[in-house]
């Protein structure tokens, strides 16, 4: 047998085991990646940067459906106290009481009165008008979390891998996450701000009103053909800068979320690596470290960005003064509360929005994780 037969088999053995190498697979969508031949160029069988886009959009929907419907009661207390009427018939409770006004107390004695006040209301509002007014606007509050949340986890999900694959190397870093969740937030905000306009409202609408009307709106599209009818379609983006600004909200709960996970992960790896058993610790990091995470992230990204949500809130409710809109724009409003109302104003319903967001997040955030290992993917790098 001559040297060129003996090299044949050497040669074809080699180019077997190139193609039979384990191909990487993106632990983001569970795509195979081919590797690079000699000359750069990828294998032409490649995926599409969106393949398996599905199971963001699904595992986003049902997280937010999940929490939703079990915060919604403190959903309603607290966009009640980010309302003028509610913040008024307050300062009148106060003054009938003796009390001075909240701006002039310390802020122990005010973070106590509003803890008291929020607890009279959430007992007051199914006592006067039914245990259903705690989940009133939640039919609307459903139609827009599904699809937002199932937007938003699309976005981020697979923004996340684009930019990390085009601009990073396929590397995880604060800048992916936060250019991500920039683009999820503002994507986001401007397809939903017509339903969480008239979820607000419904929310808002009172069964007996100061005038002695009752209610305002009968449901969620007579609410959408009056807002049409007397605003125009501009009407339904009331807010919508408020929400562009809320994307600060997002972005930095995303960003604080996805450290903390790699915080566990390298944990888990330090665990591992060192050779002992896991700790009953170990295991219960192991299993409540991404609740903690998401629940923590949201937790600081909501104490800091909090007065967006006041502001949004009233001009989606957008009440008269003297026959004009009494809130005209971002500035304006943020403006005119501090003023007539002061700071405090800027911070209604913080410890019904804490009581809701924190375990919603955890909520939202689990079940969206869960279900992307159903679907056999992650939502990791």
């Amino acid at each position: 047998m001559t040297v060129e037969h003996a090299e044949a088999p050497r040669s074809l053995r080699a180019s077997s085991a190139q193609f039979k190498q384990t191909l990487t697979q993106s632990r983001e969508t569970g795509d195979v990646i081919p590797p690079k031949q000699q000359d750069g160029s990828t294998i032409s069988a490649s995926a599409t940067p969106f393949a398996k886009s599905w199971a963001h959009f699904i595992a986003g929907g049902l997280g937010g459906m999940a929490s939703a419907t079990l915060t919604a009661p403190l959903d309603v207390l607290k966009t009640r106290l980010q309302s003028t009427y509610y913040q008024h018939h307050l300062v009148a409770q106060r003054s009938a009481r003796g009390l001075p006004p909240i701006e002039t107390m310390s802020l122990a004695r005010s973070s106590l009165l509003h803890i008291r006040e929020t607890g009279e209301i959430l007992f007051q509002v199914p006592k006067v008008e039914g245990w259903r007014a705690l989940f009133k606007g939640l039919g609307p509050n459903l139609i827009g979390v599904v699809p937002a949340r199932a937007i938003n986890f699309y976005v981020y999900g697979n923004g996340k891998r684009i930019i990390s694959t085009y601009g990073n190397n396929g590397q995880e870093a604060a800048w992916v996450h936060l250019g991500a969740a920039a683009c999820a937030g503002i994507v986001t905000g401007t397809a939903t701000n017509p339903i969480w306009l008239v979820k607000t409202r419904l929310q808002l609408d009172k069964a007996t009103h100061a005038d002695g009307k009752g209610r305002q709106y009968k449901n969620a599209f007579d609410c959408t053909m009056q807002t049409i009818r007397k605003e125009g379609i501009s009407g339904l983006y009331r807010g919508l800068t408020a929400s562009y600004l809320g994307v600060t909200e997002s972005t930095l709960q995303w960003m604080l979320y996805e450290q903390m996970k790699l915080s566990l992960a390298r944990r888990e790896e330090r665990v591992a690596a060192s050779g002992r058993a896991p700790t009953v610790w170990d295991q219960t990091v192991s299993w409540t470290g991404k609740l903690s995470a998401a629940g923590a992230a949201k937790f600081v990204a909501a104490l800091l960005t909090y007065p967006h949500e006041v502001v949004r809130t009233r001009l989606r409710q957008a009440p008269l003064e003297n026959g004009h809109l009494k809130y005209t724009g971002l500035a304006q409003c943020f403006k005119l509360i501090w003023k007539e109302e002061g700071m405090a104003a800027l911070y209604g319903g913080l410890v019904p929005h804490m009581l809701r967001v924190v375990p919603s997040a955890a909520i939202m955030f689990g079940t969206y994780e869960g279900v992307l290992k159903l679907l056999g993917t992650s939502s990791n790098m």
